[in-house]
């Protein structure tokens, strides 16, 4: 049987990243978890991990070693035409939510993932 786990995100405004995160991940709040210098999101289904962000003092400073990949487009085999449609339509709500677009990956001439950025400069792809 696995381990329970949970990720662990420093933040400077947690209670902000854990709303974007929310939406992102179509998460919610953790029941019962309610602190001024952190917040807590969990997959309601109760599959995923939960994600926890605490309030720290420092900016980020350099590129992330560890990132979340949102993978709107489900498993392979892909409709290649309709995964990069879900993926652009999940880019746009993104930014709708604070995120900001870093890049695009092409491979071998098609759309692989988007690059982007949190609303705290965190990276992560959309794919």
């Amino acid at each position: 049987m696995a381990t329970h786990w949970t990720l662990g995100c420093d933040a400077a405004d947690p209670h902000r990243l854990a709303a974007f995160w929310a939406f992102a991940l179509g998460y919610v709040d953790e029941p019962g978890y309610d602190a001024p210098d952190g917040a807590s999101i969990v997959d309601p289904d109760g599959v995923g991990p939960a994600i926890g962000f605490l309030r720290v003092p420092e900016p980020k400073s350099a590129k992330n070693r560890v990132h979340v990949d949102v993978r709107v487009a489900g498993e392979p085999p892909w409709d290649l035409a309709q995964r990069e449609r879900l993926i652009r339509a999940k880019v746009v709500e993104l930014v709708g939510a604070g995120a900001t677009v870093v890049g695009e990956e092409l491979y071998d001439g098609r759309l692989g993932h988007v690059v982007m950025n949190d609303p705290e400069g965190n990276e992560f792809c959309v794919a």
